[in-house]
């Protein structure tokens, strides 16, 4: 192991050992559930190893695990969204439909939500944002550039990095 590593890996035993605790009860509060509380502290931890620039002039820790607790809470709510209007529409065609998917293909469908949601998360903020407009808020793409303050044309750059990533992260659409 490299001196850098060995560094490395004290950086975070000291990081962890010193402030999950914090961090799990400070989410704890936030989400009032000890177990998505825990999920979110352990996402935390991994996001910043994941980014072993972030230990290197780390002046603030808990600033810095508070920022990134929240941005991944905002992840989170941004999936649950995706996923209760994938449920609500899945249940629309099911009333629509003289039959109702079978258990497969909706364990296929949410799959693939989890993979869109994956590749979502990878995008830039206003790429994923314009993509959620969009399609979830059915937003003309005119609108959706108003509300990001960039062109109609740089919207649609946006929606096609979206769909592209998209493609990529779930097999299933390249077919």
């Amino acid at each position: 192991m490299s001196a850098i590593q060995s560094s490395l890996q004290q950086q975070v035993q000291s990081l962890y050992s010193e402030h999950h605790g914090w961090l799990v009860g400070w989410l704890r509060k936030k989400l009032s559930c000890p177990h998505g509380a825990a999920d979110v502290a352990q996402d935390t931890f991994l996001r910043i190893i994941a980014s072993r620039d972030a230990l290197f002039g780390m002046r603030e820790p808990r600033a810095y695990l508070s920022t990134t607790a929240k941005r991944l809470l905002l992840d989170r709510a941004r999936r649950q969204v995706l996923e209760r209007s994938y449920l609500a529409e899945l249940a629309l065609l099911a009333d629509s439909l003289p039959g109702a998917p079978s258990p497969d293909e909706i364990l296929m469908a949410v799959q693939a939500l989890g993979q869109i949601a994956t590749a979502l998360d990878g995008l830039p903020a206003k790429a994923r944002d314009a993509f959620l407009l969009h399609y979830l808020e059915e937003q003309s793409q005119a609108i959706v550039a108003a509300q990001l303050n960039v062109s109609t044309r740089m919207v649609q750059k946006y929606l096609v990095q979206a769909l592209l990533a998209c493609r990529h992260a779930c097999p299933a659409m390249a077919a």
